[in-house]
């Protein structure tokens, strides 16, 4: 599979509505999930989307998911900084990139196995830029 870079945007509390009009707008399919839908039902943030990629005939891929209020570290959200970077991927190297990226910066989820199985972590790099990191424990 490799990797690749795909923008991700994060909402306050409206990535569901963003992502269903993006759908309208460019077509394809879009893959939603929730705070609940990713193991955990009772958090008071359960509604709101953990995670969503759109999918275009056009072969653009847009993914966005709710700002993170309850996260420690994580810069507050405001108009600007709603963009990040997502690699994604099975490629070793990723662990790599995760690594090299962090200098400088700081790691806003350490790099570690997640419920839906793959390792999973996020960071704020030296330039204020959001990367968000997947690598694929999964084998076709």
């Amino acid at each position: 599979m490799g990797s690749r870079i795909d923008p991700c945007i994060t909402f306050n509390g409206n990535a569901r509505q963003a992502m269903e009009f993006y759908r309208e707008v460019f077509g394809g399919e879009l893959e939603l999930g929730t705070v609940a839908d990713f193991g955990s039902p009772d958090a008071p943030n359960a509604d709101k989307v953990m995670h969503s990629r759109l999918e275009t005939p056009a072969g653009y891929t847009l993914m966005a998911w709710d700002f993170p209020d309850d996260r420690p570290g994580h810069p507050p959200y405001r108009p600007g900084n709603n963009v990040a970077l997502f690699l994604g991927g099975d490629d070793s190297e990723l662990r790599e990139y995760f690594q090299k990226l962090t200098e400088g910066g700081s790691v806003t989820l350490p790099l570690k196995r997640q419920v839906w199985g793959d390792e999973a972590g996020s960071l704020v790099d030296r330039f204020g830029i959001s990367w968000m990191f997947n690598i694929s424990t999964r084998h076709p």
